[in-house]
């Protein structure tokens, strides 16, 4: 507490002395060439970029660089001098941006996610503590009590300190990944690699790498031997071979199906008698809607083990067909011109290629058409599309006097005969 034993009378008896006022002016003008600097930098920033945030005070630069300037004036100007202000300042600086950078990432990964809102909470109360403790010189005093409470396992001696710093590196290096991975995926992949399906295997393989030489990094720091996790691994693996064939096999299967692109999202696909559009593919399943709007979750081994229908495989329309009988009399150019005419009313439909109509065949009720047509995409769903079609093709019908079959009457029903 030497910072604040010295500040507190200096200011009660001396009042802001020339040093306090000297320092107090460094302190500004630090915050000030910070805040010219960030607002020059963020002229052109996205709306919710990391660095500057959606007001420029709420963003991760402007206290990054006045924490720069601070620590660069406390090492410079104030080197064999005592600095009360800037031991003050320095803390705080450091607490705010380590907030300022776990909120800007949490919201921005996962923006609807209630537990970024929650661990930024508990991250800035963390923040503050340690700034509070720091300022107070009881940092030390409870480090060396975290070292005193300690588990031993075997020859390893595992105190809280090392648990509690290990925690938080860990905490520090997954948020710094995924802003990495993030900015990697928004500025370069984003542009890069136009297919969605790869550009997502590519953020989650870069993700996953990261990860975890970041986590062996921290490992490394804490004092944890990483040769010990060669058993770990080997354990696991046999763990994977015995126990998790399944879901080992649907992660691999996620992967093959991403990169080699059999099945993409947005592709119109069968699978297990069930037809619908690829909505996302995850690692271990795949998410597919049907026309009715339901989600069904497909294990990703099923894509690779099982027949597929993909209808978008070899192009992005999506054919559909319908089949209708009319009267024997009906002139059968005529009526596939109607029905061709008729479906270039809905706008789903498309015009290129153009919808056509088939004389497929006749029964003793009539002519039996087929119409086929194409769609760029079945998001209405496929019976949305149909009853639009069949909408607009009877009133074209009933325009151009196109009849239909004629209903067989009723047989009626035989008198029951008297018992003689």
């Amino acid at each position: 507490m030497d910072a604040l034993n010295t500040l507190f009378p200096a200011l009660l008896q001396d009042g802001l002395s020339n040093k306090l006022m000297q320092e107090f002016a460094w302190l500004l003008l630090s915050l000030f060439l910070a805040w010219v600097f960030a607002r020059q930098l963020g002229r052109h920033a996205a709306p919710d970029s990391i660095l500057f945030g959606r007001h420029l005070l709420d963003g991760l630069l402007l206290p990054m660089v006045a924490l720069l300037l601070t620590y660069m004036l406390d090492s410079v100007v104030y080197k064999h001098q005592s600095h009360m202000l800037f031991k003050l300042a320095i803390p705080l600086l450091l607490s705010l941006v380590l907030i300022r950078l776990c909120a800007r990432v949490l919201m921005a990964v996962f923006p609807t996610s209630p537990m970024a809102a929650l661990t930024e909470r508990l991250i800035s109360w963390l923040a503050w503590l340690v700034a509070v403790l720091w300022i107070s010189d009881l940092l030390p005093i409870v480090a060396h009590e975290m070292e005193q409470i300690h588990v031993n396992f075997g020859k390893t001696r595992l105190d809280l300190r090392t648990l509690f710093e290990g925690v938080l590196s860990s905490g520090l290096v997954l948020v710094l990944t995924l802003w990495v991975s993030a900015t990697i995926e928004q500025r370069v992949l984003s542009q890069t690699v136009a297919d969605l399906s790869m550009r997502k295997v590519a953020g989650n393989v870069l993700r996953a790498v990261l990860l975890l030489i970041g986590l062996l990094l921290v490992l490394s720091a804490v004092g944890v031997d990483l040769t010990a996790l060669s058993v770990l691994g080997g354990a696991l693996g046999v763990g994977l071979g015995l126990g998790l064939q399944k879901l080992a096999a649907n992660y691999v299967s996620g992967f093959v199906v991403l990169v080699e692109r059999a099945v993409r999202i947005g592709d119109v696909i069968r699978v297990d008698g069930i037809e619908g559009v690829v909505t996302d593919i995850k690692t271990r399943y795949t998410l597919l809607r049907d026309a009715n709007g339901r989600e069904s979750i497909i294990p990703n081994e099923m894509l690779l083990t099982q027949r597929v229908d993909n209808f978008s495989l070899t192009q992005s329309s999506v054919a559909l067909q319908s089949t209708l009988t009319v009267s024997v009399d009906s002139d059968v150019e005529h009526v596939q011109a109607v029905l061709c005419q008729a479906a270039l009313q809905v706008p789903q439909v498309l015009q290129d290629p153009p919808p056509q109509a088939y004389f497929t065949g006749f029964t003793q009720d009539g002519l039996v058409m087929t119409l086929h047509l194409w769609v760029a995409d079945l998001q209405l769903g496929k019976q949305v599309v149909l009853s639009e079609v069949h909408k607009h093709a009877w009133a074209a019908m009933k325009k151009a006097g196109i009849e239909l079959p004629p209903t067989k009457p009723a047989l009626a029903p035989v008198a029951a005969q008297p018992a003689h």
